[in-house]
Protein backbone atom coordinates (compact mmCIF):
# COMPACT_ATOMS: atom_id res chain seq x y z
CA UNK A 1 0.00 0.00 0.00
CA UNK A 2 1.50 3.21 -1.17
CA UNK A 3 2.00 6.16 1.14
CA UNK A 4 -0.06 8.96 0.25
CA UNK A 5 2.52 11.56 -0.97
CA UNK A 6 2.14 15.38 0.33
CA UNK A 7 3.16 17.16 -2.71
CA UNK A 8 -0.20 18.78 -4.68
CA UNK A 9 -1.52 16.49 -7.20
CA UNK A 10 -4.30 16.92 -10.32
CA UNK A 11 -7.89 18.47 -8.94
CA UNK A 12 -6.03 22.08 -8.49
CA UNK A 13 -4.78 21.88 -12.04
CA UNK A 14 -6.97 22.15 -15.34
CA UNK A 15 -6.96 19.73 -17.64
CA UNK A 16 -5.86 21.66 -20.69
CA UNK A 17 -3.22 23.59 -18.95
CA UNK A 18 -1.60 19.99 -17.37
CA UNK A 19 -1.77 18.38 -20.60
CA UNK A 20 0.06 21.24 -22.66
CA UNK A 21 2.60 21.10 -19.71
CA UNK A 22 2.67 17.29 -19.91
CA UNK A 23 3.15 17.35 -23.97
CA UNK A 24 6.36 19.53 -23.77
CA UNK A 25 7.83 17.35 -21.04
CA UNK A 26 7.12 14.14 -23.52
CA UNK A 27 8.87 15.59 -25.95
CA UNK A 28 11.93 16.73 -24.05
CA UNK A 29 11.27 20.55 -24.27
CA UNK A 30 10.68 23.28 -21.77
CA UNK A 31 6.87 24.28 -21.78
CA UNK A 32 6.15 27.68 -22.93
CA UNK A 33 3.98 28.10 -20.31
CA UNK A 34 2.27 26.20 -16.62
CA UNK A 35 5.94 26.14 -14.98
CA UNK A 36 4.77 27.57 -11.87
CA UNK A 37 3.45 24.19 -11.80
CA UNK A 38 6.41 22.13 -11.23
CA UNK A 39 9.06 24.68 -10.72
CA UNK A 40 11.29 23.27 -7.78
CA UNK A 41 14.32 26.10 -5.96
CA UNK A 42 13.10 29.13 -7.34
CA UNK A 43 11.09 30.54 -4.33
CA UNK A 44 14.22 32.20 -3.10
CA UNK A 45 14.34 34.54 -5.98
CA UNK A 46 10.19 35.27 -6.41
CA UNK A 47 10.41 38.28 -3.82
CA UNK A 48 13.76 40.03 -5.40
CA UNK A 49 12.34 39.37 -8.90
CA UNK A 50 8.83 40.99 -7.64
CA UNK A 51 10.72 43.83 -6.75
CA UNK A 52 12.43 44.43 -10.22
CA UNK A 53 9.21 43.81 -11.95
CA UNK A 54 7.45 46.68 -9.67
CA UNK A 55 10.51 48.68 -10.55
CA UNK A 56 8.89 48.24 -14.30
CA UNK A 57 5.86 49.35 -13.65
CA UNK A 58 6.86 52.68 -12.06
CA UNK A 59 8.89 53.51 -15.47
CA UNK A 60 12.34 51.94 -14.19
CA UNK A 61 14.35 49.11 -15.97
CA UNK A 62 16.27 46.06 -14.61
CA UNK A 63 18.87 43.62 -15.74
CA UNK A 64 19.65 40.16 -14.64
CA UNK A 65 22.42 37.64 -15.80
CA UNK A 66 21.58 34.07 -15.23
CA UNK A 67 24.45 31.87 -14.80
CA UNK A 68 24.32 28.22 -14.93
CA UNK A 69 25.53 24.84 -16.14
CA UNK A 70 24.02 23.42 -19.09
CA UNK A 71 21.12 21.36 -17.97
CA UNK A 72 20.78 23.51 -14.58
CA UNK A 73 17.17 25.10 -15.80
CA UNK A 74 17.86 28.57 -16.98
CA UNK A 75 15.47 28.07 -19.96
CA UNK A 76 13.21 27.06 -17.42
CA UNK A 77 13.94 29.94 -15.09
CA UNK A 78 13.48 32.48 -18.18
CA UNK A 79 10.10 31.08 -19.03
CA UNK A 80 9.09 30.86 -15.34
CA UNK A 81 9.80 34.58 -15.21
CA UNK A 82 8.20 35.77 -18.42
CA UNK A 83 4.96 34.15 -16.70
CA UNK A 84 5.41 36.17 -13.72
CA UNK A 85 5.85 39.28 -16.04
CA UNK A 86 2.79 38.79 -18.44
CA UNK A 87 0.53 38.52 -15.20
CA UNK A 88 2.39 41.67 -13.99
CA UNK A 89 0.97 43.22 -17.74
CA UNK A 90 4.58 42.77 -19.64
CA UNK A 91 5.24 42.00 -23.11
CA UNK A 92 7.86 39.22 -23.37
CA UNK A 93 10.14 38.32 -25.72
CA UNK A 94 12.49 35.25 -25.63
CA UNK A 95 15.44 35.40 -28.15
CA UNK A 96 18.09 32.58 -29.21
CA UNK A 97 21.01 34.17 -30.34
CA UNK A 98 23.32 32.03 -32.54
CA UNK A 99 25.71 32.84 -35.10
CA UNK A 100 23.82 32.49 -38.00
CA UNK A 101 20.69 33.48 -37.45
CA UNK A 102 20.72 35.71 -34.43
CA UNK A 103 24.41 37.05 -33.93
CA UNK A 104 24.50 39.45 -31.36
CA UNK A 105 26.78 41.91 -33.08
CA UNK A 106 24.33 42.85 -35.64
CA UNK A 107 21.02 44.52 -33.65
CA UNK A 108 18.90 44.90 -35.76
CA UNK A 109 18.55 41.48 -36.22
CA UNK A 110 18.12 40.87 -32.28
CA UNK A 111 15.51 43.60 -33.18
CA UNK A 112 13.76 42.04 -35.83
CA UNK A 113 13.68 38.55 -33.50
CA UNK A 114 12.58 40.68 -30.35
CA UNK A 115 10.00 41.47 -32.46
CA UNK A 116 9.02 37.88 -34.15
CA UNK A 117 8.66 36.47 -30.92
CA UNK A 118 6.71 39.08 -29.28
CA UNK A 119 4.16 38.02 -26.70
CA UNK A 120 1.76 39.44 -24.50
CA UNK A 121 -0.92 37.40 -21.82
CA UNK A 122 -3.81 37.88 -24.13
CA UNK A 123 -1.72 37.31 -28.48
CA UNK A 124 0.90 34.89 -29.31
CA UNK A 125 3.39 35.80 -31.19
CA UNK A 126 4.08 38.19 -32.94
CA UNK A 127 2.20 40.40 -31.16
CA UNK A 128 3.35 43.67 -32.53
CA UNK A 129 0.10 44.59 -34.92
CA UNK A 130 -2.05 43.41 -32.17
CA UNK A 131 0.49 46.03 -29.43
CA UNK A 132 -0.04 48.66 -32.47
CA UNK A 133 -3.67 48.78 -33.32
CA UNK A 134 -4.34 48.80 -29.27
CA UNK A 135 -1.50 52.02 -29.06
CA UNK A 136 -3.83 53.51 -31.85
CA UNK A 137 -7.10 52.65 -30.34
CA UNK A 138 -5.80 54.05 -26.68
CA UNK A 139 -4.93 57.16 -28.51
CA UNK A 140 -7.77 58.02 -29.66
CA UNK A 141 -9.91 57.43 -26.42
CA UNK A 142 -7.39 59.51 -24.87
CA UNK A 143 -8.53 62.33 -27.35
CA UNK A 144 -12.04 61.58 -26.87
CA UNK A 145 -12.17 61.60 -23.14
CA UNK A 146 -10.85 65.52 -23.07
CA UNK A 147 -14.43 66.36 -24.91
CA UNK A 148 -12.52 68.78 -27.57
CA UNK A 149 -13.31 66.66 -30.62
CA UNK A 150 -16.72 65.40 -31.95
CA UNK A 151 -16.36 61.42 -32.28
CA UNK A 152 -17.87 61.55 -36.09
CA UNK A 153 -15.44 64.18 -36.78
CA UNK A 154 -13.47 61.85 -38.38
CA UNK A 155 -10.54 64.59 -39.46
CA UNK A 156 -10.49 66.29 -36.67
CA UNK A 157 -10.07 62.86 -34.65
CA UNK A 158 -7.27 61.67 -37.17
CA UNK A 159 -5.33 64.87 -36.66
CA UNK A 160 -5.46 64.99 -32.26
CA UNK A 161 -4.31 61.51 -32.51
CA UNK A 162 -1.40 62.56 -35.00
CA UNK A 163 -0.52 65.37 -32.73
CA UNK A 164 -0.98 63.31 -29.78
CA UNK A 165 1.46 60.05 -31.55
CA UNK A 166 3.88 62.96 -32.63
CA UNK A 167 4.09 64.28 -28.44
CA UNK A 168 4.43 60.71 -27.12
CA UNK A 169 7.14 60.15 -29.47
CA UNK A 170 9.18 63.36 -29.26
CA UNK A 171 12.27 61.54 -27.63
CA UNK A 172 12.02 58.62 -29.95
CA UNK A 173 11.72 60.89 -33.23
CA UNK A 174 14.78 63.06 -31.80
CA UNK A 175 16.71 59.72 -33.08
CA UNK A 176 14.78 57.73 -34.81
CA UNK A 177 12.47 59.79 -36.56
CA UNK A 178 11.47 56.79 -39.32
CA UNK A 179 9.96 55.08 -36.40
CA UNK A 180 6.98 57.43 -35.97
CA UNK A 181 6.85 58.35 -39.70
CA UNK A 182 6.11 54.31 -40.04
CA UNK A 183 3.22 54.58 -37.72
CA UNK A 184 1.26 57.68 -38.94
CA UNK A 185 2.05 55.73 -42.21
CA UNK A 186 0.70 52.80 -41.05
CA UNK A 187 -2.37 54.72 -39.61
CA UNK A 188 -3.18 56.60 -43.02
CA UNK A 189 -2.75 52.94 -44.51
CA UNK A 190 -5.27 51.30 -42.36
CA UNK A 191 -7.62 54.47 -42.49
CA UNK A 192 -8.11 54.22 -46.40
CA UNK A 193 -8.26 50.59 -46.12
CA UNK A 194 -4.73 49.66 -47.60
CA UNK A 195 -4.24 46.22 -46.34
CA UNK A 196 -1.08 45.54 -48.11
CA UNK A 197 0.27 48.90 -47.55
CA UNK A 198 -0.38 48.58 -43.73
CA UNK A 199 0.74 45.25 -43.71
CA UNK A 200 4.13 45.97 -45.52
CA UNK A 201 4.68 49.33 -42.77
CA UNK A 202 4.08 47.30 -39.85
CA UNK A 203 6.92 44.74 -41.17
CA UNK A 204 8.85 47.35 -41.62
CA UNK A 205 8.76 48.27 -38.14
CA UNK A 206 9.25 44.72 -36.75
CA UNK A 207 12.60 45.50 -38.74
CA UNK A 208 12.01 43.07 -41.44
CA UNK A 209 13.89 43.16 -44.72
CA UNK A 210 12.53 43.50 -48.18
CA UNK A 211 9.56 45.75 -47.57
CA UNK A 212 7.95 46.61 -50.77
CA UNK A 213 9.36 50.17 -52.35
CA UNK A 214 6.07 51.89 -52.25
CA UNK A 215 4.58 51.19 -48.80
CA UNK A 216 7.68 52.97 -47.45
CA UNK A 217 7.47 55.37 -49.87
CA UNK A 218 3.95 56.15 -49.01
CA UNK A 219 4.66 56.70 -45.70
CA UNK A 220 7.82 59.00 -45.97
CA UNK A 221 10.77 56.35 -44.72
CA UNK A 222 13.90 54.77 -46.75
CA UNK A 223 15.87 51.78 -46.45
CA UNK A 224 16.05 48.89 -44.25
CA UNK A 225 16.92 48.93 -40.08
CA UNK A 226 20.61 48.55 -39.30
CA UNK A 227 22.41 48.35 -35.87
CA UNK A 228 22.39 51.82 -34.98
CA UNK A 229 18.97 52.52 -35.43
CA UNK A 230 17.73 49.53 -33.51
CA UNK A 231 18.16 50.55 -30.19
CA UNK A 232 16.38 53.46 -31.45
CA UNK A 233 13.01 51.26 -32.64
CA UNK A 234 13.75 49.59 -29.50
CA UNK A 235 13.06 52.82 -27.57
CA UNK A 236 9.68 53.27 -29.92
CA UNK A 237 8.44 50.39 -29.44
CA UNK A 238 8.46 50.72 -25.35
CA UNK A 239 6.52 54.19 -25.25
CA UNK A 240 3.77 52.21 -27.59
CA UNK A 241 3.54 49.26 -25.03
CA UNK A 242 3.54 51.67 -21.65
CA UNK A 243 0.93 53.66 -23.78
CA UNK A 244 -1.18 50.94 -24.41
CA UNK A 245 -1.70 49.63 -21.05
CA UNK A 246 1.85 47.20 -20.98
CA UNK A 247 4.13 48.71 -18.55
CA UNK A 248 7.12 47.31 -20.27
CA UNK A 249 8.77 44.42 -21.93
CA UNK A 250 11.21 41.86 -20.46
CA UNK A 251 13.75 40.96 -23.04
CA UNK A 252 15.12 37.17 -22.61
CA UNK A 253 18.67 37.05 -24.41
CA UNK A 254 19.05 32.85 -24.21
CA UNK A 255 22.53 31.20 -25.03
CA UNK A 256 24.75 33.98 -24.97
CA UNK A 257 27.17 31.78 -24.16
CA UNK A 258 27.46 31.11 -28.09
CA UNK A 259 29.29 33.92 -28.90
CA UNK A 260 32.63 31.76 -27.11
CA UNK A 261 32.35 30.05 -30.49
CA UNK A 262 32.69 32.83 -33.00
CA UNK A 263 35.11 33.95 -34.76
CA UNK A 264 37.35 36.95 -32.45
CA UNK A 265 36.38 39.79 -34.35
CA UNK A 266 32.93 39.00 -34.17
CA UNK A 267 32.75 37.96 -30.33
CA UNK A 268 34.60 41.18 -29.85
CA UNK A 269 31.50 43.22 -31.95
CA UNK A 270 29.44 41.18 -29.69
CA UNK A 271 30.58 41.68 -26.27
CA UNK A 272 30.50 45.45 -27.59
CA UNK A 273 26.87 45.88 -28.44
CA UNK A 274 25.97 43.77 -25.03
CA UNK A 275 27.98 46.91 -22.98
CA UNK A 276 26.38 49.08 -25.30
CA UNK A 277 23.01 47.52 -24.77
CA UNK A 278 23.73 47.98 -20.77
CA UNK A 279 25.46 51.21 -21.24
CA UNK A 280 21.96 52.55 -22.64
CA UNK A 281 19.80 51.05 -20.02
CA UNK A 282 21.90 52.67 -16.81
CA UNK A 283 21.31 55.89 -18.70
CA UNK A 284 17.74 55.64 -18.41
CA UNK A 285 16.98 55.58 -22.29
CA UNK A 286 14.80 52.15 -21.98
CA UNK A 287 12.13 52.67 -19.28
CA UNK A 288 10.19 49.91 -19.27
CA UNK A 289 12.85 47.24 -20.14
CA UNK A 290 13.78 43.86 -18.25
CA UNK A 291 16.83 42.63 -19.83
CA UNK A 292 17.85 38.75 -18.93
CA UNK A 293 20.84 37.38 -20.65
CA UNK A 294 21.65 33.42 -19.89
CA UNK A 295 24.78 31.74 -20.36
CA UNK A 296 27.13 29.13 -19.02
CA UNK A 297 30.12 29.62 -15.67
CA UNK A 298 32.64 29.44 -18.82
CA UNK A 299 31.05 32.51 -20.52
CA UNK A 300 31.25 34.58 -17.38
CA UNK A 301 34.46 33.64 -16.10
CA UNK A 302 36.83 32.26 -19.50
CA UNK A 303 38.57 34.47 -21.53
CA UNK A 304 36.83 33.74 -24.72
CA UNK A 305 33.64 35.05 -23.06
CA UNK A 306 32.95 38.46 -20.81
CA UNK A 307 36.70 38.61 -19.62
CA UNK A 308 37.65 39.47 -23.01
CA UNK A 309 36.26 42.95 -22.51
CA UNK A 310 37.24 44.15 -19.65
CA UNK A 311 34.18 46.91 -19.02
CA UNK A 312 31.38 44.36 -19.33
CA UNK A 313 33.03 41.97 -16.96
CA UNK A 314 33.29 44.84 -13.90
CA UNK A 315 29.56 45.37 -14.97
CA UNK A 316 28.55 41.49 -14.46
CA UNK A 317 31.34 40.82 -11.84
CA UNK A 318 29.71 38.92 -8.80
CA UNK A 319 31.26 37.22 -6.10
CA UNK A 320 30.54 33.49 -5.97
CA UNK A 321 33.43 32.31 -3.83
CA UNK A 322 31.17 32.10 -0.62
CA UNK A 323 28.40 29.40 -0.34
CA UNK A 324 25.39 29.47 -2.56
CA UNK A 325 23.01 28.91 0.20
CA UNK A 326 23.77 32.97 0.73
CA UNK A 327 24.01 34.26 -2.83
CA UNK A 328 21.65 37.27 -3.36
CA UNK A 329 18.87 37.08 -5.21
CA UNK A 330 19.34 40.61 -5.93
CA UNK A 331 23.15 40.64 -7.33
CA UNK A 332 24.03 41.84 -11.46
CA UNK A 333 24.69 37.57 -11.76
CA UNK A 334 21.66 34.88 -10.73
CA UNK A 335 23.62 31.05 -9.98
CA UNK A 336 21.20 28.51 -10.60
CA UNK A 337 22.79 25.83 -8.37
CA UNK A 338 21.49 23.08 -10.43
CA UNK A 339 19.73 19.43 -9.45
CA UNK A 340 20.76 17.03 -6.58
CA UNK A 341 19.19 14.21 -6.41
CA UNK A 342 17.13 15.28 -3.53
CA UNK A 343 15.63 18.45 -5.97
CA UNK A 344 15.23 16.06 -8.82
CA UNK A 345 12.93 13.53 -7.11
CA UNK A 346 10.51 16.53 -6.35
CA UNK A 347 10.51 17.77 -9.74
CA UNK A 348 9.31 14.16 -10.88
CA UNK A 349 6.54 14.67 -7.43
CA UNK A 350 5.37 17.97 -8.81
CA UNK A 351 5.55 17.01 -12.60
CA UNK A 352 3.75 13.58 -11.30
CA UNK A 353 0.82 15.88 -10.45
CA UNK A 354 0.21 17.66 -12.63
CA UNK A 355 -0.03 14.53 -14.92
CA UNK A 356 -2.22 13.29 -12.55
CA UNK A 357 -4.81 16.07 -13.61
CA UNK A 358 -5.39 15.03 -17.37
CA UNK A 359 -5.07 11.15 -16.91
CA UNK A 360 -7.85 8.80 -17.07
CA UNK A 361 -6.52 6.73 -14.18
CA UNK A 362 -4.87 9.29 -11.68
CA UNK A 363 -5.29 7.01 -8.88
CA UNK A 364 -3.24 4.07 -10.84
CA UNK A 365 -0.72 7.04 -11.23
CA UNK A 366 -0.71 7.38 -7.99
CA UNK A 367 0.00 4.40 -6.62
CA UNK A 368 2.50 2.63 -8.95
CA UNK A 369 4.73 5.73 -9.53
CA UNK A 370 4.75 6.20 -5.73
CA UNK A 371 7.38 8.66 -4.34
CA UNK A 372 9.78 5.94 -3.46
CA UNK A 373 9.74 4.47 -7.18
CA UNK A 374 10.12 8.20 -8.68
CA UNK A 375 13.44 8.52 -6.19
CA UNK A 376 14.42 5.47 -7.56
CA UNK A 377 13.79 6.66 -11.48
CA UNK A 378 15.90 9.63 -10.73
CA UNK A 379 18.89 7.52 -9.10
CA UNK A 380 18.96 5.56 -12.34
CA UNK A 381 18.93 8.67 -14.85
CA UNK A 382 21.32 9.82 -12.79
CA UNK A 383 23.63 7.16 -13.10
CA UNK A 384 22.89 6.37 -16.87
CA UNK A 385 24.35 10.21 -17.06
CA UNK A 386 27.56 9.47 -14.75
CA UNK A 387 26.16 10.37 -11.69
CA UNK A 388 25.87 14.05 -13.20
CA UNK A 389 22.05 14.86 -11.77
CA UNK A 390 22.63 18.40 -12.73
CA UNK A 391 22.49 18.03 -16.34
CA UNK A 392 19.55 14.98 -15.89
CA UNK A 393 16.32 17.15 -15.74
CA UNK A 394 15.11 17.16 -19.10
CA UNK A 395 16.17 13.05 -19.69
CA UNK A 396 14.77 11.88 -16.74
CA UNK A 397 11.00 14.20 -17.02
CA UNK A 398 11.00 12.49 -20.30
CA UNK A 399 11.75 9.02 -19.16
CA UNK A 400 8.86 9.37 -16.58
CA UNK A 401 5.99 10.73 -18.77
CA UNK A 402 6.29 8.86 -21.54
CA UNK A 403 7.76 5.22 -20.58
CA UNK A 404 6.28 5.65 -17.51
CA UNK A 405 3.31 7.80 -16.79
CA UNK A 406 1.93 6.82 -20.02
CA UNK A 407 2.15 3.51 -19.57
CA UNK A 408 0.41 3.24 -16.11
CA UNK A 409 -2.07 5.36 -17.47
CA UNK A 410 -2.99 3.42 -20.57
CA UNK A 411 -2.01 -0.43 -19.72
CA UNK A 412 -4.35 -1.72 -16.52
CA UNK A 413 -1.38 -4.29 -15.49
CA UNK A 414 1.48 -2.04 -16.18
CA UNK A 415 4.13 -2.26 -13.40
CA UNK A 416 7.00 -0.32 -14.24
CA UNK A 417 9.07 -2.13 -11.20
CA UNK A 418 8.33 -5.25 -13.12
CA UNK A 419 7.85 -4.49 -16.59
CA UNK A 420 10.00 -1.20 -17.53
CA UNK A 421 13.90 -1.04 -17.34
CA UNK A 422 15.65 1.98 -17.90
CA UNK A 423 17.11 2.37 -21.70
CA UNK A 424 19.21 5.20 -22.73
CA UNK A 425 20.37 5.55 -26.20
CA UNK A 426 22.50 8.03 -28.21
CA UNK A 427 20.13 9.13 -30.21
CA UNK A 428 18.01 10.69 -27.91
CA UNK A 429 20.46 12.55 -25.79
CA UNK A 430 21.72 16.50 -26.23
CA UNK A 431 25.42 16.77 -26.69
CA UNK A 432 26.26 17.38 -23.08
CA UNK A 433 24.09 14.42 -22.18
CA UNK A 434 25.69 12.27 -24.59
CA UNK A 435 29.15 13.32 -23.42
CA UNK A 436 28.16 12.63 -19.92
CA UNK A 437 26.69 9.21 -20.49
CA UNK A 438 29.88 8.29 -22.22
CA UNK A 439 32.07 8.63 -19.24
CA UNK A 440 29.36 6.89 -16.97
CA UNK A 441 30.97 3.26 -17.77
CA UNK A 442 29.54 0.24 -16.63
CA UNK A 443 26.97 1.76 -14.66
CA UNK A 444 23.94 0.03 -13.48
CA UNK A 445 20.64 1.07 -15.04
CA UNK A 446 17.66 -1.20 -13.83
CA UNK A 447 15.57 -0.06 -10.92
CA UNK A 448 15.45 -1.85 -8.38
Amino acid sequence: MSTPSPYPTGPGVSAARARDVVDALRRGTVPQQGLGLFAVGLDRFSDALDDDLTTIARGGSAFHALRGEYGSGKTFFARWLAEQAKRRGLAVSEVQISETETPLHRLETVYRRLTERLTTSSHPPSALRAVVDSWFYALEEEVLATGEVDEDDETALAHSVDELLELRLTEVARTTPAFSAALRGYRAAVATGDGAGAEALIAWLGGQKSVAASAKRAAGVRGDLDHFAALGFLQGLLAVLRDCGHPGLLLILDEVETLQRVRGDVREKSLNALRQLLDEIDAGRFPGLFLVITGTPAFYEGQQGVQRLAPLAQRLATDFTTDPRFDSPRAVQLRLPGFDLTSLGELGRKVRGVYEAAARNPERVTERADDAYIDELARAVTGSLGGKAGIAPRLYLRKLVADVLDRIDTFDDFDPRLHYKLTVNSSELTEVERSAAASAGDVELELP
